[in-house]
């Protein structure tokens, strides 16, 4: 993938709005708000004209529901969270020019003008259809106020856009015995109108502009998912729906129903443009509508289809805004090799973690980009984060950096030697430091932070294995000369990595930067050879990382057991659902009777077979069974156990097994003997 030639004047840089019904993870970290703020801080190095984009989505039935069950109010549900996402962001160095709202009045009064213009250019079509309507509270029901059986795996908490349980996609009406999460009541379909995003119109002219204008600059994974979107035919999506809570659909004969907030919330990247500009005396129009602007969308994977092609179609609709040019769009990130879940509690909440680790925001930052899931989902563990940190920012970039400092400050009093008096092996160490600014950018400008915050690495890597091959501190004595050009080189090194971790490592290089005084270079700055110039007087040296311990990590991953452990205990067993119904005549030609196990042996190189030796009361018998690693042979002999006995014989390794003991499973996977309580003889009838 290759940026285009074409010059921008300036760039509008959004990042999914959050949804303010939960706090922000380290899922939502490493998919959206890293990356762009990786991005984005390298464009205000560069010089380049941009505004970032943030904001809270704070609309949708997760938090009237939310608020239902709390007892208050949407808008104190939203305030809420919004307040912990915002502050968490700042206190992580996400770098938003604007951090806005959508139940902001700049979003209402943007996201109704914008509803109105395509409504009077007659975009929409209007549809009447039957939803699920509850009586007793006189409303109809969006998708996630309808529970039922889900019909793929007997789920009986399915809600009416999902299932939980097996990740199926739904609709209200796929439901099997649908109640109302209101009132409890069976809900009753109504008729009920609503306006369209026509999409199927517009499939000529997406698959033009996505499938053949951005096969080679737009993300694999994003390319893929769009054209399968066009593949399978685009249909109608509807744009407002009956709800109280949300921005009211501006039209006549509209009550009760709001904007769907799928259509609300891109519109707030519009709207919280304009708040910044009203905020800085700006002009927002140019960001969105000029030709010369760049937009780009960071969002995660499940919102490609809102980003690529709904968002689009309603701008292309509008008729003055420009199309986003890249949207790239991460895939998912997992926790300890289990899918991230909030109903779950199954994450790493990012104000906890500032709370529990504080001064390690830059960890966090560097683990997330290294390990970013970029092209495929990629797995957090603590064990990882603990290593990067340890063996990466801990032993390559902050021992070079601190060994330098010090070494500086030990034979020359933390003044920079002058840069002269180099060797063909150091002039070629002095013409690699001086391509990373390019090589670190490009890789920036294509989306490729992983591969750029590697070379980041590379370059204290080779300042590491300069220092260690050289050894200044072995000639002090003998060659002081060489030992000004040995630490003037690896200065220089320094004070690069100062400039260029600014966009991944924030706090730390600002950290360095005072450390070795340097003043406010941009990122072309990074390019030239002397950025300490000869006689300038360092700060003072200090760590700029430190070890993590076992214990700290040890505490986090306990921290995750514990969560696994109470949601196994609010969840209760697990019971598989009822199989398929059986006629009497069907369980009636079972035998099944009362016996005893007269001796019991493991089946040679196997862990899970015990052969054993039953008395049915009829004969005695062979039976394998696959229960050797819930008992040991020499604990079940004398067990009365309930055996089939007209099960036809199976061989099992080489032995001939006739009839099968029952044994009860539960949701932990422990097996135990279906025995009689009394001492009922041998051959006695189950019935």
């Amino acid at each position: 993938m290759e940026v285009k030639n074409k010059q921008f004047k300036r760039y509008t840089v959004t990042s999914a709005l959050p949804y303010a019904n939960g706090p922000i993870h380290i899922g939502h970290l490493a998919g959206v708000y890293v990356p762009a703020d990786i991005y984005v801080r390298y464009l205000r190095m560069k010089g380049e004209d941009v505004v970032f984009i943030g904001g809270s989505d704070e609309h949708g039935v997760p938090i009237t529901i939310k608020a239902r069950q709390q007892g208050i109010s949407p808008q104190a549900v939203v305030d809420r969270y919004h307040n912990i996402i915002k502050d968490s962001f700042e206190k992580l160095g996400i770098s938003f020019d604007v951090y806005s709202r959508t139940s902001a009045a700049i979003h209402h009064e943007t996201a109704s003008d914008f509803f109105t213009t395509l409504y009077n250019k007659d975009v929409f079509i209007e549809k009447t259809s039957q939803q699920y309507f509850d009586e007793e509270a006189s409303q109809f029901l969006a998708d996630r106020y309808i529970t039922g059986t889900c019909p793929h795996c007997s789920n009986e908490r399915a809600y009416g856009d999902q299932c939980e349980n097996c990740g199926t996609s739904l609709s209200p009406l796929d439901l099997i015995n649908p109640r109302s999460a209101l009132s409890g009541n069976v809900p009753v379909l109504k008729d009920t109108k609503h306006w369209y995003l026509p999409l199927d119109q517009a499939e000529p002219w997406l698959r033009e502009w996505i499938v053949e204008g951005h096969k080679n600059d737009w993300k694999a994974n994003v390319y893929g998912q769009c054209k399968s979107w066009i593949d399978q035919g685009l249909q109608p999506r509807a744009v407002t729906r009956d709800l109280d809570w949300g921005v009211k659909v501006p039209v006549e004969g509209a009550d009760g129903k709001v904007l769907y907030v799928w259509f609300d919330a891109p519109i707030g990247y519009i709207s919280a443009t304009r708040e910044w500009a009203e905020k800085t005396g700006n002009d927002w129009e140019p960001y969105w509508k000029s030709n010369d602007s760049k937009l780009v969308h960071f969002i995660g994977k499940d919102n490609i289809v809102f980003h690529c092609i709904i968002f689009p179609f309603m701008l292309k609709s509008e008729g003055s805004y420009i199309l986003p040019d890249n949207v790239p769009a991460n895939e998912f990130l997992n926790l300890e090799s289990d899918k991230i879940s909030t109903s779950r509690n199954w994450a790493v909440w990012l104000h906890e973690y500032l709370e529990e680790l504080p001064g390690k925001e830059d960890v966090l930052r560097y683990v997330l980009t290294a390990n970013a899931p970029e092209t495929k989902d990629n797995d957090f563990t603590w064990k990882d984060y603990q290593a990067r940190n340890n063996n990466e920012l801990l032993a390559i970039f902050g021992n070079f950096v601190n060994r330098t400092l010090v070494l500086t400050q030990k034979y020359f009093e933390g003044v920079v030697p002058a840069l002269e008096n180099l060797t063909a092996a150091d002039e070629e160490v002095v013409a690699q430091m001086k391509a990373f600014p390019s090589t670190i950018g490009s890789s920036i400008e294509n989306y490729r932070f992983r591969e750029a915050l590697a070379e980041l690495m590379n370059l204290a890597r080779l300042g590491n294995r300069y220092l260690t091959e050289n050894e200044p501190w072995k000639i002090s004595k003998t060659d002081p000369e060489r030992v000004k050009t040995i630490l003037a080189v690896s200065l220089q090194i320094v004070a690069k990595l100062a400039v260029l971790a600014k966009p991944f490592l924030p706090f730390t290089a600002e950290k360095l930067r005072q450390m070795i005084l340097l003043g406010d270079k941009n990122w072309d700055d990074a390019a030239e050879t002397m950025l300490l110039p000869t006689g300038h007087q360092l700060g003072t040296a200090d760590l700029l990382f430190e070890r993590i311990e076992d214990a700290v990590i040890e505490q986090q991953v306990q921290k995750l057991l514990d969560t696994k452990k109470a949601n196994q205990q609010a969840a209760g067993p697990k019971v598989s659902p009822q199989k398929e119904t059986i006629a009497y005549e069907d369980f009636a030609k079972m035998d099944i009777r009362t016996g005893t196990i007269l001796a019991a042996e493991l089946v040679p190189k196997t862990k899970k077979l015990l052969k054993l030796t039953i008395d049915t009361g009829i004969d005695k018998r062979t039976v394998v069974s696959g229960i050797a690693e819930h008992y040991q042979p020499e604990q079940i002999i004398g067990k009365k156990v309930s055996i089939l006995v007209n099960l036809a014989p199976r061989p099992l390794r080489g032995i001939e097994s006739n009839g099968m003991i029952l044994m009860a499973e539960n949701s932990e996977g422990k097996l135990c003997f279906v025995s009689p309580t009394e001492d009922f003889h041998n051959g006695s009838e189950v019935k």
